[in-house]
């Protein structure tokens, strides 16, 4: 999963056949295609994506994938011409595919960055979309900042360190980092990172022309002694950080570190972005305050969203920078989309001030614990070697360290060919990974599942 040479392999075993063969024989299926290539169902998909769009394939819900009728009995157009006017692919795009990827009918989900349907308060979110549809004026034209409401709303939360005019409202936190890097970098620059982190950041950076470090965190977050040498070193002014609950390995800076890493962003003269997506999704004690909470000179750049801990197809986020750093920002946004769409943000504020909320985070903290409890009961069970050291007290994932010598990208492969969906832990790296992982999400699937996944998993690793 690291470059599209997979995807390519798979295209050209595919072209070759098509070549052989008449219009509606029949292809390998997905599985014949993972097993023979070692490569994920998501490569598998992509790579016949690219077929079907070029005219050489059709696939047919339920039935597979067929070498398509030729049109017009003429043979099909070869497009492959596009792929030397393209030039090579961004990096990180096919992780970011497997990312977002729905899992195959049947197949249970240990993957994905969203809660399963049966914990997103649907009904509310509908009711107050509804309502906010039948407003003339959330159809009208608003500020470009975003409602001045819902970012006195976001103000708040963030601890009292932004007001309302230092934040701007954005269509989702993968769009406010987007327009974060893009407004604070330059191509060339180099922004900091933990070790690992969340592969959105990646490639996000990778796509900006940003040269990533990593800084080696542990169970209490980012080091802080690594982060000043990495400071030293580079002269870099940024650094993506997720203080608490990180994404990939669930950690949150202790509070012995947090002093520390404000020093060395501060002693840099650089800013911190604060990723603070979990804020909603601590299941064992109570979340610390932000780091912007006591942030007096304005070194903290702070992001949440609202869509893990409601709905995907609640696309709020809030960017939150005072100074010059904000102003960038907010002119940023508006070159990026002008504004985001009214009826959301007025159905975002009804929701957020409404009892709904508060009853929705009651019971995701109560439903979050019990799935993670569900998967690490199955782990003690069927693969005790894969029980993490250190159990993350809040998200939405186990960080789990396979055997030595292990291949995760190969597990993950044989994985979804036993009808369980995992994550490897290679693309969370921006540098060689020290050990092979894997990202379990106990988000997505039902408590009772979990027991039938790790068997699945561990018929996998038998493989």
């Amino acid at each position: 999963m690291n470059d599209g040479s997979a995807v390519d392999r798979v295209v050209q075993h595919l072209r070759g056949l098509v070549a052989a063969g008449a219009p509606g024989a029949r292809l390998p299926s997905v599985r014949e295609l993972t097993a023979r290539h070692h490569v994920s169902p998501v490569t598998v998909a992509e790579a016949t994506r690219q077929l079907v769009a070029q005219g050489l394939v059709e696939t047919r819900s339920g039935r597979g994938s067929f070498v398509a009728a030729r049109r017009d009995g003429r043979p099909a157009r070869d497009l492959s011409w596009q792929t030397v006017a393209l030039g090579p692919r961004r990096a990180g795009e096919e992780e970011m595919q497997a990312l977002l990827a729905l899992p195959p009918s049947g197949a249970i989900p240990l993957t994905g960055g969203y809660l399963d349907p049966d914990l997103q308060p649907a009904a509310a979110l509908g009711a107050a979309l509804a309502r906010a549809a039948r407003q003339p004026a959330a159809w009208q034209r608003g500020p470009v900042e975003g409602r001045a409401d819902l970012r006195a709303w976001f103000a708040r939360e963030a601890g009292g360190g932004l007001r309302a005019e230092d934040m701007v409202i954005c269509p989702g936190g993968q769009a406010a980092l987007a327009s974060t890097l893009r407004a604070l970098a330059a191509p060339g620059d180099t922004l900091l990172v933990e070790s690992p982190t969340y592969l959105g950041a990646l490639a996000t950076a990778r796509a900006a022309g940003l040269r990533v470090v990593p800084v080696p965190a542990d169970a209490d977050g980012v080091r802080p002694d690594q982060l000043t040498a990495a400071f030293a070193r580079t002269g870099a002014r940024l650094f993506y950080c997720q203080p608490l609950h990180a994404n990939p390995h669930g950690a949150t800076l202790s509070p012995a570190r947090r002093a520390d890493v404000a020093e060395a962003v501060r002693d840099a003269g650089a800013f911190l972005i604060e990723d603070d997506y979990a804020r909603d999704l601590t299941i064992d004690g109570e979340a610390p305050p932000p780091l912007a909470a006591d942030d007096p000179d304005g070194h903290v750049v702070y992001l949440r969203s609202l869509t893990k801990p409601a709905a995907p197809g609640l696309r709020i986020a809030a960017l939150g920078a005072r100074g010059p750093a904000g102003a960038r920002l907010r002119a940023a946004r508006l070159l990026d989309d002008f504004f985001v769409a009214g009826p959301l943000q007025q159905a975002a504020l009804e929701f957020l001030t409404a009892p709904a909320w508060d009853r929705h985070r009651r019971t995701l903290r109560r439903e979050l614990r019990a799935r993670r409890e569900a998967l690490l009961a199955a782990l003690d069970r069927g693969l005790p070697t894969l029980v993490p050291r250190d159990v993350p007290r809040g998200g939405l994932h186990l960080w789990v360290r396979l055997p030595d010598g292990a291949d995760d990208v190969a597990v993950t492969a044989a994985a979804a060919a036993e009808g369980v969906t995992v994550f490897p832990g290679r693309p969370w790296y921006a540098a060689e990974p020290p050990a092979p992982h894997l990202r379990l999400t106990y988000a997505a699937a039902a408590p009772e599942q979990m027991e039938e996944a790790i068997r699945r998993l561990a018929a996998a690793l038998a493989r």
